[in-house]
């Protein structure tokens, strides 16, 4: 049977203007690799949002897989920015295969 261990998967929706500061920061914070996927519409509290390129508010998903100190340490330096930047970050446990890559 093949081995897994457990790792944080974290996943940040924020605007395509925020994607290379929230990259710079999982960088920095030691988390080896992410992934950036466009987001083309959603459904939060205050409504239905679709992307909007005009005026500069497109969405993206970013997620990354990290060992819970890493994870820790990504949710401290992004919680300054939470509110005021509008960004939305999950995390929770999954199982990996070839845990020391994350």
């Amino acid at each position: 049977m093949i081995e897994t261990v457990i790792r944080k998967r974290i996943e940040i929706l924020a605007d395509q203007a925020q994607a290379r500061r929230v990259t710079d920061i999982i960088d920095k914070t030691g988390i080896t690799g992410w992934t950036i996927t466009p987001v083309t519409s959603g459904k939060g509290r205050e409504g239905r949002w679709r992307e909007e390129r005009v005026m500069g508010t497109d969405k993206v998903f970013i997620l990354t897989i990290a060992s819970q100190e890493n994870a820790a340490a990504l949710a401290e330096k992004l919680a300054p920015i939470l509110t005021s930047h509008g960004l939305l970050l999950t995390m929770w446990d999954v199982e990996v295969i070839r845990g020391e890559r994350f």
